[in-house]
């Protein structure tokens, strides 16, 4: 059944929101104060750093609500694939659900695309929960676009993502559309980046994202004219 999207009211956007605090400097009171909030307004996901998942995971025990973290990032392409893989693990093992990885962007434009295609295979093993590939679209050219999606395609992932943060792109129904037109069936878009207000959110939900990610989740859900969250 399609969604009418315009026909939700803000706070019932809650749930293709995944709720986001992964700033530098976060402290136990703040992370558990975000897990409470993320179940009392009913969002999809607490988005939290690896350091805080087995904590978030107990705060949120028998809620429903999924727990995902982040791996190769904010720096994408710095992680060995080996090292990338046992952290997925070990990030399933701590209570997450989802796991967000960066890709390994000079792999792509070197032309290594086995290795690319390996290093989030690798991840899709170990982890045994959905992926959603960060795949920075606007830092790759028309071709290797293509090529960075069919290969993640390839390697098992669940999600597609434009971006990991406003640093890299603000989300936008164009780069939503153009995943969404490339995912099977049985993968879905997810949108990243300065997503801040809830008419931005509506057009990405129409765009045909299921997940929005984003740190505003709050001032999106009571439609608050605040856009001082940050680039996540």
């Amino acid at each position: 059944m399609t969604i009418n999207f315009r026909e939700l009211s803000p706070s019932q956007l809650a749930p293709y929101i995944q709720h986001t605090k992964i700033e530098a400097g976060t402290t136990r009171d703040q992370i558990i104060a975000h897990a409470k909030e993320t179940v009392e307004h009913g969002f999809n996901a607490a988005m939290i750093p690896g350091s805080w998942v087995s904590l978030v995971a107990r705060e949120l025990a028998g809620s429903g609500v999924e727990i995902a973290s982040a791996l190769d990032f904010p720096t994408v392409g710095v992680t060995t694939s080996a090292g990338k893989a046992y952290e997925a693990e070990q990030l399933v093992k701590a209570g997450a659900t989802q796991i967000d990885i960066g890709v390994q962007l000079g792999w792509l434009k070197s032309g290594m695309y086995d290795d690319f295609r390996e290093d989030i295979a690798g991840v899709v093993r170990a982890a045994g929960v959905p992926i959603k590939v960060m795949l920075e679209l606007p830092l790759l050219t028309e071709s290797e676009r293509e090529i960075a999606v069919q290969l993640s395609l390839e390697a098992g992932v669940a999600y597609l993502k434009n971006a990991s943060s406003g640093q890299i792109e603000t989300a936008n129904p164009e780069s939503i559309s153009y995943l969404v037109a490339r995912a099977p069936k049985d993968v879905f878009v997810k949108a990243s980046g300065s997503i801040t207000n809830y008419e931005q959110a509506l057009t990405l939900l129409e765009a045909g994202a299921v997940l929005l990610g984003t740190s505003a989740g709050l001032s999106i859900i009571s439609n608050s004219t605040d856009e001082s969250s940050t680039s996540y």
